[in-house]
């Protein structure tokens, strides 16, 4: 039986296509203002002399661009692989609404770290890809299926979800905070996770940082 992808991951493939699409037809220099630039990034210059502004549209337009075939691949092989279960048990309404919150909340953290950087003498610099929601989707996907095994790509090692969740949340909490991999938006990757942690809390009927307070439980597939 041929797996059927569910209908809004399905629509975050192909939009995520038609955009890697357009970055090849046009150039990315025409797409510049649709990347997410630090707050304080300048005055958008059409001639390429300074950064575009920070505009509220590139918390989300900026997942929908990649830096070439394989930024945008191993994207697009996790957003099916964790994303398709994830709408299955959720449904679309659901899982759309999380999807934007850790793309939104990814978005947030490197605008943070990136004005951050710029202010103290960096030079701004554009953060793209839908990274930052797929590690959210990944997060939700080790809640919910916390026992299911998985394998990683590089290395090929079957682990449990849970598991991988946990290394690699502390690998990007390593690496952001070291410098180790720089041209990689670390924070945007935890900020995904972060606001996704907090957005199945919320639906848990538990508070940010607190106890069980006995609200409706999400179902967890062992």
């Amino acid at each position: 039986m041929a797996f059927d992808i569910p209908r809004i991951t399905k629509a975050l493939l192909i939009a995520n296509l038609v955009g890697f699409g357009l970055q090849f037809a046009l150039g990315d220099l025409a797409l510049d203002s649709l990347k997410l630039w630090p707050w304080s990034g300048g005055v958008y210059d059409p001639t390429g002399g300074g950064a575009p502004a920070f505009m509220p549209w590139q918390l989300v337009s900026y997942a929908f661009l990649h830096g070439g075939l394989m930024h945008i691949g191993f994207n697009m092989l996790a957003l099916v692989m964790f994303g398709a279960p994830l709408e299955y048990v959720w449904g679309p309404r659901r899982f759309a609404t999380y999807f934007f919150v850790c793309v939104l909340g990814a978005g947030l953290c490197q605008l943070i770290v990136g004005s951050y950087a710029v202010a103290h003498g960096a030079m701004p610099y554009p953060t793209i890809g839908a990274s930052g929601g797929v590690f959210g989707l990944l997060l939700a996907y080790g809640m919910l299926f916390p026992n299911q095994r998985v394998m990683l790509l590089i290395p090929p090692i079957p682990m449990k979800a849970r598991t991988l969740v946990i290394v690699y949340g502390l690998f990007e909490l390593g690496v952001g905070i070291s410098g180790l991999q720089p041209g990689v938006a670390h924070f945007a990757h935890l900020g995904g996770m972060l606001f996704g942690w907090l957005l199945i809390r919320h639906w848990r009927g538990q508070g940010p940082f607190a106890g069980r307070r006995g609200g409706p439980k999400m179902r967890i597939v062992r």
